[in-house]
C-alpha cells in the first residue's frame, strides 16, 4: 500500500490528534460538558476502540484483524482509567469486554514468559561459551532454543536493555573496530539523560497535581528513557565490529545490529559523491549521532536484502548497508582480506 507509506505523517498526527483531545476533555474540560454526557463518552469510545487503533495501523502500514482486536482491548482499558467511572457506567460492559480479551492475551503472555523461563538456563550458557559479544550471542540463543514470537522477542529485548544499564559495567570491551570514538556520541547520550532527569524533577511535581495518571505516565516513560539510553551508551562501548569467519557482526547501540555476509556484498562503495548522497530508504546507516552532519566511510550493496535487526526485535530488510568507523581503513581491509579468501576458495 504505497499511498499509506506516504501519508505516514497524517496517520501519525490524527493519531496523537485523536488521543490527546480525548485525555485533554477529561482531565482538565469535563467542566464544559453537557450535562447529558452520553454522545461525549460514546464519541470517545468511538475514538479510542475505533478510530485510534485504525490510524495506528494505517501509520505501521500494517492492517490485520488481529492487531485491530488487540489495539481496541488496550483503548477499552485505557478508558477506563481515562474516562471517570460515573461517565463511563453506561457502557461498562464495553469496556469490560475488552479488558477480559486484554486478560485473555496477559495469560497467553504468561505461558510464554513460563516457556522462556524454562529454557532460560541453556540460554545463559549459550551465551557465555561463545565467542561473540553478547548482544549477538544471546540473539543467536534465543533463535536456537525458542521458537520465534514477537512477545518473546520484545521480552528480551527489554531483558537486554535492563541488563547492559545495571549489570554491564564491569564487563572489558572486547577487541573490535568501533563506531562511536571518534564522534559525539557519548556527549549526545549525556546530554539526552540529563535533560530527562531535570524534564521529570521540573514537570513531575507540577503535574502531578493536575492530572495525575498523565503525571504517572510521564514518570514511567521517562525513567524507561533514561535506562534506555544509558543501556544504549554500554551498548555502544561494549559491542565493536568484529569479524568471524566470513561474517561482519555490525551493532549501533540497541537501536539496530546486523550480521553481514561476506558473500553476499556485491560492491563496496567509497566514491566520495556517492557517499555524500541523500540515503535512500533501502538503505540502513551504523553510523553514529553527531552534533554535525557525518557521511558514511563505504557503502556495502547487498546482492540480496540484508536483514536488520532494530528496537524491540524487530526486523526489516535493505539492500545497501552505509557504515562509519573509527578506523575505516582497516574495516576495509577486513572486508577485502575475506573477499579474496572467497575468491580463492571458488
Amino acid at each position: 500500500m504505497t499511498w499509506i507509506t506516504y501519508t505516514k505523517p497524517l496517520w501519525l498526527g490524527l493519531l496523537l490528534l485523536t488521543v490527546l483531545s480525548n485525555i485533554w476533555l477529561y482531565q482538565f474540560g469535563t467542566h464544559i460538558m453537557p450535562t447529558d454526557s452520553n454522545g461525549v463518552v460514546l464519541g470517545s469510545l468511538i475514538d479510542l476502540l475505533i478510530v485510534a487503533p485504525l490510524m495506528l495501523m494505517l501509520y505501521r502500514n500494517r492492517l490485520s484483524w488481529k492487531q485491530a482486536i488487540l489495539f481496541s482491548a488496550i483503548g477499552c482499558v485505557f478508558v477506563r482509567f481515562l474516562i471517570p467511572g460515573h461517565l463511563l457506567a453506561p457502557y461498562a460492559t464495553i469496556t469490560w469486554v475488552g479488558v477480559a480479551i486484554e486478560g485473555g492475551l496477559v495469560v497467553i503472555e504468561l505461558f510464554l514468559l513460563i516457556r522462556f523461563i524454562t529454557y532460560f538456563p541453556r540460554i545463559i550458557a549459550y551465551v557465555k561459551t561463545s565467542s561473540l559479544p553478547i548482544l549477538f550471542a544471546f540473539s543467536d540463543a534465543l533463535d536456537k532454543h525458542v521458537r520465534k514470537n514477537p512477545i518473546i522477542h520484545v521480552l528480551c529485548s527489554e531483558l537486554l536493555m535492563l541488563y547492559y544499564a545495571f549489570a554491564s559495567w564491569k564487563k572489558p570491551i572486547p577487541h573490535g573496530i568501533t563506531l562511536h570514538k571518534k564522534s559525539s556520541f557519548v556527549a549526545f547520550q549525556l546530554m539526552m539523560i540529563h535533560a530527562i532527569v531535570i524534564e521529570t524533577i521540573g514537570i513531575h511535581y507540577w503535574l502531578h497535581e493536575k492530572a495525575p495518571i498523565i503525571s504517572l505516565i510521564l514518570l514511567a516513560f521517562n525513567i524507561y528513557s533514561v535506562l534506555f539510553f544509558i543501556a544504549d551508551l554500554q551498548v555502544m562501548r561494549l559491542t565493536p565490529s568484529v569479524m568471524r569467519g566470513q561474517t561482519v557482526y555490525l551493532s549501533l547501540g540497541l537501536l539496530k545490529r546486523a550480521k553481514i555476509d561476506v558473500a553476499m556484498i556485491e560492491e563496496i562503495i567509497e566514491d566520495d559523491a556517492l557517499l555524500q548522497r541523500k540515503k535512500t530508504k533501502d538503505t540502513v546507516e551504523f553510523i553514529t549521532r553527531d552534533f554535525e552532519k557525518v557521511y558514511p566511510d563505504i557503502v556495502l550493496k547487498m546482492r540480496e536484502p540484508q536483514k536488520v535487526t532494530l528496537a524491540m526485535g524487530f526486523e526489516k530488510h535493505y539492500h545497501y548497508v552505509a557504515i562509519k568507523t573509527d578506523d575505516p581503513h582497516a574495516f576495509k581491509a577486513q572486508l577485502l582480506h575475506e573477499k579474496e579468501k572467497l575468491l580463492a576458495q571458488n
